[in-house]
């Protein structure tokens, strides 16, 4: 990965406000970081990194980082990460990761697929991308911008694994070499597609069933008042039998004889 020039300054407020008002004018708050040396507040041009990311094939660069009136006026650094606004996609914040040319460094990389593969020409199948990003180790200047994976001649329910990239010399992609990167599938059917609806359809009827029942049992009774106290009949609704106005007492049990 060739390095590029971006220039940067001292930051000195980092409140939130502060933060809006300085976007406001065109500049980006930025942090970087290393092993070798303190967390440090950065502005960027914000012109200067829109142009390197639309000009990059990914949002990994490598850059030469050069810190005006800084006691480390010149830094070899990796774009570590890009805040967007979540609407506008605007840049918003970035983080440099300070790192030495001489040491291995590990990033992850996107996965692009080029051609067309021979079991979807050919065979009806439908081409599954797998593993969009790969995590790659290399030195700084050996670092690719993305990995291309051909599956022109990748076959109907076949796979490309992780083993079977080729990768330029210094370059490691860690991970298990039996993933998939990319693979050809068959395509589901008419008659699958219909069973998975209707299994869905079956499954939603026999949730409503439940909650059905549910609701049912709930409204058997009478409703239960405060501390399980029968609530009041509703104005108007009937008496209870053997409650009625004018109904007859019940007859008073016959007192025992005395015996003789």
């Amino acid at each position: 990965m060739k390095s590029v020039p971006l220039n940067a300054y001292p930051r000195t407020l980092t409140r939130r406000t502060a933060n809006k008002q300085l976007r406001s004018a065109g500049r980006i708050p930025a942090v970087i970081y290393g092993r070798q040396s303190k967390t440090q507040s950065l502005e960027i041009n914000a012109k200067e990194i829109v142009d390197l990311i639309h000009h990059s094939a990914s949002e990994n660069l490598l850059v030469d980082l050069a810190v005006k009136d800084d006691s480390q006026p010149q830094r070899l650094a990796l774009v570590q990460e890009i805040q967007h606004h979540p609407l506008s996609g605007r840049v918003l914040h970035v983080d440099f990761h300070e790192v030495s040319a001489t040491e291995k460094v590990t990033v992850m990389v996107p996965v692009e697929t080029v051609g067309e593969a021979i079991g979807v020409k050919m065979g009806g199948g439908v081409l599954e991308h797998v593993l969009f990003k790969l995590k790659v180790r290399a030195l700084p200047k050996d670092l690719p911008d993305q990995i291309i994976v051909d599956v022109t001649n990748l076959e109907l329910g076949k796979s490309i694994h992780i083993g079977e990239i080729q990768v330029a010399e210094g370059v490691e992609i860690v991970g298990s070499k039996t993933a998939p990167v990319a693979s050809v599938a068959l395509p589901r059917s008419e008659e699958e597609e219909a069973a998975t609806t209707a299994e869905a359809a079956a499954g939603t009827a026999a949730d409503v069933e439940m909650i059905k029942e549910k609701k049912e049992e709930g409204e058997e009774g009478a409703p239960v008042g405060k501390a399980g106290e029968k609530a009041p009949a509703a104005k108007g609704a009937a008496p209870e039998k053997g409650a009625a106005k004018g109904a007859a007492p019940e007859k008073a049990e016959k007192p025992a004889e005395k015996k003789k």
